[in-house]
């Protein structure tokens, strides 16, 4: 029985004469996705994806699970293809739904007939699908409000479907639809959980990554390209920039007042990533800040990081608490690695007493104390370059 994914997307609906320029990108991103699974026939008919699977033995459950983290995706379904004849169709739909039609007492049947050349309207599929199952499986019956498992078969211009339950998609639009961004990612809780809601929006994500030798670990370092891993089975590939920060922070604590260590940091940060987004073609930051959770987050400390800022700075977290962005980053299943204690850059020096109103122009003075621009171009003339969840084809 030939068995296809049949793919509906959300969003892209309302897109009107650009519609099909983010079609185009969705599909581009599917096929990215499978890929190294076997070959696909990719193609969008009708207000469907359809996915069909070239070769026998091409893993269709492991296509389904990457295909649901494909953002632009609303939902989707596995199906089975039969000849558009209502016999073909009723022994298709005991076939193929054989196991969960065993497994409940209710259903009903769904019918879209776009094929208007069909000889049978959707009320008579229903009818004739409906009453076969039932001599089938003669514990059934049908429940047209609260079914147990909804039926539905779609005759199109190519073929019949025959499908069970919809399942969700990740929603948001393609990546790569917005733009390309980079995200400042350390080993925490929060901006594994930005970058994922950005890529949601459509960005396509490089990530900066500030590690301090030997203050931060190489343990460190690899929690966060674990991290980056699981964002990209959302988001696709990401390439990590990881910038060597130890002479600043060093340079922090030896010159600059112990109150302002933190938000000091933040901008010479900010300032790197300026230089490194221009270089790779990134045209905004993404950071993983909420308002007033600790003392570099509130709305003054927040005012100083932007001045430093040559580009918008997106803050997908800002109005949400700590157990919203926990509850994400469990369904994106980076919780558990965040909370692995290996301490990252931004702990490191920490100020007993940070300053919380802090003033631009005495951030700014305090900050003039030290050189800093050969200390961010040999920086930047020194980052590493990590690939994150990219596939090679087959």
């Amino acid at each position: 029985m030939k068995e296809i994914i049949l793919v509906k997307d959300g969003e892209i609906a309302l897109k009107g004469l650009n519609r099909r320029t983010f079609e185009d990108i969705l599909i581009k991103n599917i096929r990215h996705r499978i890929a190294d699974l076997g070959p696909f026939e990719i193609r969008s008919a009708q207000s469907t994806i359809y996915v069909t699977p070239l070769s026998e033995g091409i893993d269709l459950e492991e296509a389904v699970e990457r295909i649901r983290k494909v953002f632009g995706i609303a939902c989707f379904s596995r199906a089975c293809v039969t000849e558009k004849d209502m016999d073909a169709i009723n022994r298709a739909a005991a076939e193929y739904l054989a196991e969960e039609l065993e497994s409940v007492s209710t259903f009903k049947v769904e019918a879209k007939r776009s094929d208007k050349k069909f000889p049978f309207r959707s009320p008579d599929i229903c009818m004739q699908t409906g009453g076969y199952l039932l001599e089938k499986y003669p514990h059934l019956t049908v429940d047209v409000h609260h079914p147990d498992v909804v039926v539905t078969v779609e005759v199109r211009d190519f073929g019949a479907y025959v499908r069970g339950g919809v399942q969700p998609g990740a929603g948001g639009i393609p990546v790569g639809s917005s733009g390309h961004a980079a995200v400042l990612i350390s080993g925490g809780i929060d901006s594994p959980v930005a970058a994922y809601m950005m890529a949601k929006r459509g960005l396509r994500l490089t990530a900066f990554h500030f590690a301090s030798p030997p203050y931060t670990s190489e343990r460190a370092e690899q929690k966060v390209c674990e991290l980056l891993e699981k964002v990209s089975e959302y988001s696709g590939g990401i390439r990590m920039l990881t910038v060597p920060f130890t002479k600043i922070q060093e340079q922090i604590r030896e010159h600059c007042p112990e109150e302002l260590f933190t938000i000091i940091m933040r901008r010479v940060m900010v300032k790197i990533s300026n230089r490194l987004a221009q270089k790779f073609a990134c045209t905004a930051l993404i950071t993983g800040e909420s308002l007033g959770q600790v003392a570099s987050q509130t709305i003054h400390a927040i005012a100083c990081t932007d001045a430093a800022a040559e580009l918008p700075v997106f803050r997908p977290l800002i109005g949400m608490d700590k157990d919203e962005i926990i509850a994400i980053s469990r369904k994106i299943d980076t919780f558990d690695i965040s909370i692995q204690p290996y301490e990252d850059c931004c702990t490191v020096f920490t100020p007993r007493h940070p300053r919380t109103k802090p003033v631009l122009k005495f951030v700014e003075q305090a900050e003039s104390k030290v050189d800093w621009e050969p200390l961010i171009e040999e920086a930047v003339e020194n980052v590493s370059l990590t690939k994150i969840g990219y596939r090679e084809k087959l």
